[in-house]
């Protein structure tokens, strides 16, 4: 190839990056702003439940998270809800226990979400429950 051949190639090449990260810059700013996360204590309705939680502790390897959740019955409905660690995406232990949430009713109850967590591993854990089209999160929960 002669030299004007690959010169040409290679503005066009520049060219062609350019417009793909304007493209990109223009997509990413009109992107809708993220989830904001819902404060302890603040109940907040999730499709068809509503979901307080009241706080979190660690004891050995289960992380708790102590809710409120009431609106439906649905024997699965834990199965919305999971702990974002950074590096892991967990669902809560379903195994009836005591104080432990295995379900979902439409009476509003107390329970506790649990999750197998290593304590050193996690630092900044976020609780997400998604049902249907809706979604919540609460961050800070350590």
């Amino acid at each position: 190839m002669r030299t004007r051949t690959l010169l040409l190639l290679s503005v066009a090449t520049a060219l062609a990056i350019l417009l793909a990260g304007g493209l990109w810059l223009f997509l990413l700013a009109r992107e809708d702003d993220p989830l904001p996360a819902t404060g302890l204590g603040a109940p907040v309705r999730v499709g068809d439940v509503t979901v307080t939680v009241e706080g979190a502790g660690q004891t050995g390897e289960v992380f708790s998270i102590d809710v409120e959740l009431g609106g439906v019955d649905d024997l699965d409905g834990l199965d919305s809800f999971r702990l974002i660690t950074g590096e892991d995406d967990l669902a809560p232990l379903t195994s009836p226990a005591e104080g432990r949430c295995t379900q979902i009713t439409a009476a509003t109850t107390t329970c506790a979400l649990e999750f197998e967590v290593d304590a050193a591993a996690a630092p900044n854990l976020v609780l997400v429950m998604r049902r249907g089209e809706d979604v919540a999160r609460w961050d800070g929960l350590r």
